[in-house]
């Protein structure tokens, strides 16, 4: 069905069945989850394309950033801060990948219990609804792949759930912790490394590369944008946490070196040794402390 004629069916936008849209975008990640868990690259990419074209997925995008979103009334260089139901329809219509993409507005936000402010990038509503449109196809293929111990910004998962893996590794026996977090994460993270690592197709690496290359407006001065990904866009949790994926896998790879206690096996080994990470903030935690000294240096080089 082409664009035109999906728009003369087109209901208004208070009358569309969510639930029916909700429905059929889910499906569509659930096939693109299972591809990526069994290895079929030909087979995600090409859902991941059938799922962006769709009319449910854009007006989803649409609806999660004009609607749902907390910082739905944030402008971002275009000033526009709200849309009326009609224009939400237009949008949705006009949501195409590799369209001109704006610099990102900073805004300073305060930092809780620090003097400091933090620096938040906010696209336009255009970008922030296709971010929002790509996520939909990028988070599935990625989920099925992120580590078990990885908890910030993913769905379905928790602080709680950090907590809990954390209470679990130190349950049994007492163990030395490292407590670290990296700063300047989003900020500072490669560009150039982070899209070969995304791996994606042609139009979604170039559409990501617009957005990290967009630059940042900060009151009338553009500012070039050559590392990091804007905190403040939809997409940026996820790049980020794409970013920081296998952290978890070489900490455990270490744990394979170190010398076996009395009769246990390589597996008891890996168990030993816990990587719990929510977002930048991670734990490092094993029995010995040279080995958890030692993890600190790995992580270092990794990062």
């Amino acid at each position: 069905m082409s664009n035109t004629e999906s728009q003369k069916l087109m209901v208004e936008w208070h009358s569309i069945n969510w639930r029916k849209l909700e429905r059929s975008v889910y499906k569509l990640q659930k096939r693109i989850y299972q591809a990526s868990a069994r290895g079929d690259v030909k087979a995600y990419r090409r859902l991941q394309k059938t799922l962006m074209k769709s009319w449910s997925a854009r007006a989803l995008a649409v609806r999660r950033v004009t609607q749902d979103n907390q910082g739905k009334k944030t402008a971002g260089v275009d000033g526009v801060k709200s849309l009326t139901p009609k224009q939400r329809v237009e949008l949705t219509g006009n949501l195409n990948l590799g369209t001109k993409v704006s610099p990102t507005r900073r805004v300073w936000i305060p930092k809780p219990g620090t003097e400091e402010k933090r620096p938040l990038g906010i696209p336009t509503m255009k970008d922030r609804a296709l971010q929002a449109l790509v996520k939909l196809a990028l988070e599935p293929e990625w989920e099925a792949r992120f580590e078990p111990n990885s908890y910030g910004f993913r769905t379905g998962r928790s602080c709680q759930d950090a907590i809990e893996a954390i209470f679990l590794a130190i349950r049994a026996k007492p163990k030395f912790l490292l407590d670290a977090d990296i700063s300047k994460c989003f900020d500072r993270i490669n560009q150039e490394a982070l899209l070969r690592k995304l791996n994606t197709s042609p139009t979604i690496r170039r559409q990501i590369r617009a957005w990290l290359k967009a630059g940042v407006m900060d009151g009338k001065q553009l500012f070039p944008t050559s590392q990091g990904t804007p905190q403040g866009g939809v997409i940026s949790p996820l790049l980020a946490n794409i970013a920081l994926h296998g952290m978890e896998e070489r900490i455990k790879q270490f744990a394979d070196t170190l010398p076996r206690k009395n009769g246990s096996s390589k597996r008891d080994n890996r168990r030993s040794l816990s990587l719990i990470r929510y977002a930048d903030d991670f734990v490092i935690l094993h029995e010995d402390l040279t080995v958890v000294q030692r993890c600190r240096e790995i992580i270092s080089e990794w990062l």
